[in-house]
């Protein structure tokens, strides 16, 4: 795997973990932390719980597949992702836009207010 695409899978896998922590097993929760958050080795992570390398592995893979299942199911990030996009554009056309003054403010408080949920 590219160094590219191994950062854009950590990326993923700490937006959705930011999203649905809360859903994993305590364990899973704290090997994803170590793993992906802490940026911890596999041999690091065994070594610290007294289990073999494979068996992290394992337990990271199968809470990267909760996680995945847990967005297919629910859709947060995706929607998450879709919201950010829109108030960008809201922002940009709020900016480009020949609103008055007035209006030009009261949108941008209610962009600024959208942004902040």
């Amino acid at each position: 795997m590219s160094q590219e695409n191994r950062l854009e899978k950590t990326n993923r896998i700490n937006l959705l973990f930011d999203f649905y922590e809360t859903l994993l097993t305590e364990k899973q929760q704290t090997f994803l932390k170590y793993y992906f958050h802490d940026d911890f080795s596999l041999g690091e992570i065994a070594a610290e719980f007294g289990i073999s390398r494979q068996a992290v592995y394992e337990h990271i893979k199968r809470a990267e597949g909760m996680l995945e299942v847990y967005e297919e199911k629910l859709g947060l990030l995706h929607k998450h992702e879709e919201l950010s996009t829109v108030l960008v554009r809201l922002g940009e056309l709020i900016a480009d836009s020949e609103l008055s003054a007035v209006h030009k403010e009261r949108a941008r408080s209610l962009l600024d207010q959208a942004e902040q949920l």
